[in-house]
């Protein structure tokens, strides 16, 4: 697996098939006494951090294993502010990208089982007018990536990356307040991927309409469903969905754009840019007790939660309904991957919830230097494999 590239705004496809190596030669003490945990590679782990960062690829690198959303090993390694050059904290806060849409398809699929929504029900009659072939569109394929719908953020208006619109982007772009209508309006645009249901094209488009379903049904924004659903019955203090608030708050680390004419700050931005596909603020603790939650049945009712984790033939059983699906050195993994600029993050557990791993990394450039990725994998196969 390659980790994520520093630019991108939620555009990477879903990880799929991970092959990664490594070993489990040390373990961490319990934290509650009972002695040590088997498995728990505290050497590996903090070496394979270590190497994200000497490697050049990431300015910081977050990460936390957990068991059962129980923490058995932390770190961090690398500077949360280039110019001070103050340690990263493994507490620190980061935008997530597009984790953020495994929360939005959890509290979809809890409307589902209040029977609020249906994942047959058409867009057209959720959300009238909002796309051309609404008729043709089911929730289902929204949540999945099925719809065919032009993903916004390769519209012209979203390619940061090309040289010359960088700058213009850090100096004027990045405050733009955009609503989801506009988000939308850039989609439409373009003529869709496919016919609905034919195929599988990852875009942010579907969550953003997701996002405004969630309204239209709850009198309630996205960010106000998932704070009162998700949130805060998990009493997740460090996690956030802003709206237009353009900083992280509390500690973090920055987010740079490596440029010729040095380091650029990218760490304040308006997130209505992403909105309900990639808006979110959390932290490693946070993602691991939010995703062993999910899995662990503590948030969806075990019908919706056999929704959300069949991977669909078109993805290649790679993609549920906001579920990542990938294949590590000791077996199938649940998650999500997401980018938004200065910010990477990949949050996985395996299915009997004996390890989560969530990382944060701080990429410093628009691709991803060989080293670091290899210094990516051994950390997954280190964070991931029970012994």
């Amino acid at each position: 697996m390659t980790a994520p590239t520093a630019g991108a705004l939620g555009r990477a496809e879903p990880a799929g098939a991970v092959t990664v190596t490594g070993t489990q030669e040390g373990v961490a003490p319990d934290t509650a006494g009972r002695g040590p945990r088997k498995g728990v590679d505290t050497r590996a782990l903090n070496a394979a951090l270590s190497g994200m960062v000497d490697s050049g690829g990431v300015s910081a690198a977050l990460a936390r294993v957990g068991d059962h959303g129980r923490t058995l090993w932390k770190g961090a390694d690398g500077v949360a502010d280039r110019t001070t050059g103050d340690p990263a904290s493994p507490a620190g806060r980061f935008r997530i990208g597009s984790v953020t849409k495994t929360f939005v398809s959890t509290v979809t699929l809890q409307l589902v089982a209040e029977g609020r929504l249906g994942l047959d029900d058409r867009v057209e009659t959720l959300l009238p007018g909002a796309v051309p072939n609404g008729a043709d569109i089911t929730l289902r394929q929204l949540l999945d990536h099925t719809s065919g719908v032009f993903n916004y953020t390769e519209d012209e208006s979203f390619d940061i990356e090309r040289p010359g619109v960088v700058e213009q982007w850090l100096e004027s772009g990045r405050w733009t307040r955009w609503t989801p209508q506009q988000l939308v309006a850039l989609s439409n645009a373009h003529p869709p991927y496919f016919a609905p249901g034919q195929d599988f094209h990852y875009s942010n488009t579907n969550y953003v309409l997701v996002g405004q379903i969630i309204e239209r049904v709850t009198g309630r924004s996205w960010q106000q469903e998932v704070e009162r659903r998700v949130i805060r019955p998990l009493g997740l203090s460090g996690t956030f969905m802003p709206a237009h608030e353009t900083s992280v708050p509390g500690p973090h680390a920055h987010g740079y754009f490596d440029l010729p004419t040095g380091p650029a700050d990218v760490t304040e931005l308006d997130p209505s840019m992403a909105g309900a596909s990639g808006a979110g603020i959390s932290t490693t603790a946070d993602l691991n007790t939010f995703i062993a939650a999910l899995i662990g049945g503590r948030l969806l009712p075990r019908p919706q939660l056999a929704e959300m984790m069949t991977a669909t033939p078109q993805s290649g059983g790679r993609y549920g309904l906001g579920l990542e699906r990938a294949t590590g050195d000791c077996g199938v993994l649940w998650g999500h991957t997401g980018g938004i600029p200065g910010y990477n993050t990949v949050l996985y557990t395996s299915a009997d919830l004996h390890r989560q791993l969530a990382v944060s990394m701080n990429a410093q450039g628009v691709s991803t230097p060989p080293a670091t990725s290899e210094a990516f994998g051994k950390l997954l196969a280190a964070g991931t494999c029970a012994g």
